[in-house]
């Protein structure tokens, strides 16, 4: 299994440790020093308490502004949601309780139609991760809306079994979590579980596919990896069902 399984790829990998230390500074506002003339602006941050931060070293794959953050995030009850696709509808339950900021960008990507007409790029068939990601319309895995904002990670998963360092969970058949590239930087990638998998408890969890939703996932990694002439049985790649989301559509 890979040792990142589900993050999101950065478009240089310096760039890791350059958002590492600008995340520092964009939170702790005030506490750098003052901009000289002719520095560049900081990155535009929202006021309220998801502060979603512009990434200008990544921009956006489609430009959709920054998420509404007012000072009171919803964050009781649910909100369905479907992913149309060229294989069936995969339908989900967003969860406003369990990842309020996540789920307020969510919505967010789906009013301004960031989702339509994109590919899910990647399918796994490791023995203890078995995903679908999705989320970049650029399709190569490096995309993303040109904001990032804080992680709202899971602390009711199961433990995994017979994990010596204690420190692994079961993200169950059914998770819709996000996919990252460290902390604090989801963006709009996120990953639908269709089969229980063994991860670290680093990926916000934000909702559920539901049972008709399965149905449409399963087919698809059913259909397995794409092959490859290097790699003829891959269990890590594009899906060989191309998958795209035709429409995303919430009803709130």
């Amino acid at each position: 299994m890979p040792q990142s399984p589900v993050r999101r790829p950065s478009r240089a990998v310096a760039h890791l440790a350059t958002v590492a230390l600008a995340t520092g500074a964009l939170v702790a506002v005030g506490a750098g020093p003052a901009l000289a003339a002719g520095d560049p602006k900081p990155p535009k941050t929202t006021h309220g308490p998801c502060a979603y931060t512009e990434t200008p070293d990544e921009p956006p794959v489609r430009r959709v502004g920054l998420p509404p953050d007012p000072r009171r995030t919803p964050a009781r009850g649910t909100v369905d949601a479907e992913l149309r696709t060229n294989h069936g509808d995969i339908t989900v339950v967003l969860d406003r309780a369990q990842a309020p900021c996540t789920v307020q960008s969510f919505l967010h990507l789906v009013e301004r139609r960031f989702y339509d007409r994109s590919p899910c790029h990647r399918l796994t068939t490791y023995g203890t991760l078995k995903v679908l990601q999705c989320g970049d319309p650029s399709g190569t895995g490096e995309g993303g809306p040109g904001y990032k904002y804080k992680d709202e990670l899971p602390t009711n998963l199961p433990p995994a079994p017979n994990d010596p360092t204690g420190q692994r969970r079961i993200y169950p058949r059914g998770t819709l979590a996000m996919a990252n590239a460290g902390p604090d930087t989801n963006g709009s990638q996120f990953f639908l579980v269709y089969a229980d998998s063994i991860l670290r408890p680093n990926y916000t969890v934000f909702g559920h596919v539901d049972e008709r939703g399965m149905r449409a996932l399963d087919a698809i990694a059913a259909g397995g990896v794409q092959p490859t002439p290097e790699d003829p049985a891959p269990l890590d790649g594009p899906p060989a069902l191309a998958t795209t989301i035709s429409r995303a559509k919430a009803h709130c």
